[in-house]
């Protein structure tokens, strides 16, 4: 595995940042869907990644020798994992891309009601 940098890390969040620019442009929506799909992923999207981060960053901090055992550090930790459990839960968010697939995919008929008279 290369060598993580800062600079690394810089650069996928500058992709973010441009793919939320270019979603502000209004772009055909299927090829929004197919830009997002790989973020929301159930298994490997965005959500699910950085609550390992988070949980891999609370255990880096926690086992390291030269942590601060206090009760201040711990919540830190805590609160790390928390966050984690938090961002692990929005890993439904592909249900979403599942549903504006079908709501865009097809039109509305007299059996079924639109989105904007729900």
């Amino acid at each position: 595995m290369p060598a993580l940098t800062p600079d690394t890390i810089h650069t996928l969040t500058e992709t973010l940042a441009d793919l939320t620019d270019y979603l502000r442009e209004n772009p055909d929506p299927e090829e929004a869907l197919a830009l997002i799909e790989p973020l929301l992923d159930e298994y490997t999207g965005l959500p699910v990644q950085f609550a390992d981060t988070l949980r891999a960053l609370a255990r880096a901090v926690q086992e390291h020798p030269d942590t601060p055992r206090t009760a201040k550090g711990d919540l830190l930790i805590t609160e790390l994992r928390t966050a984690a459990w938090e961002l692990a839960d929005q890993h439904t968010l592909h249900y979403v891309l599942d549903d504006l697939r079908d709501l865009y995919g097809s039109s509305p008929t007299s059996e079924q009601e639109c989105c904007w008279c729900r």
